[in-house]
């Protein structure tokens, strides 16, 4: 199993999602709005946040567990829906994931995801 992280646009989630949704028996996805820099530490950029005298630039965070065989497949739908050629554009982060547990059934490994 791998785990995706992906920083976003915020203005691209749907997108992004909407492609996710096509590919069959996605797990699911968590979605988190998120804050930071990156490079350009955030200077220039029209959204930023300013706090404590740094700035951040909103994003959101998608985190998905996938099955092995799905990885590509989930890589692909989220920088191609993802992709707008600027800065910013985001990154994705790819993760081993020992193990998993769903709490309702209490079934262990693949068979929980």
């Amino acid at each position: 199993m791998k785990e995706i992280k992906a920083i976003i646009q915020p203005f691209m989630l749907s997108k992004v999602v909407d492609a996710l949704h096509k590919i069959p028996e996605l797990p699911g996805l968590t979605v988190t709005k998120v804050q930071g820099f990156g490079r350009e530490k955030g200077k220039g950029s029209l959204h930023r946040i300013v706090e404590d005298l740094i700035d951040y630039v909103p994003k959101v965070k998608l985190e998905i567990i996938v099955h092995d065989a799905m990885l590509d497949a989930v890589v692909q739908a989220i920088t191609d829906h993802a992709h707008t050629g600027n800065k910013g554009d985001g990154k994705i982060f790819i993760y081993d994931v020992k193990d998993a547990i769903r709490i309702k059934t209490r079934e262990r490994g693949e068979s929980a995801v």
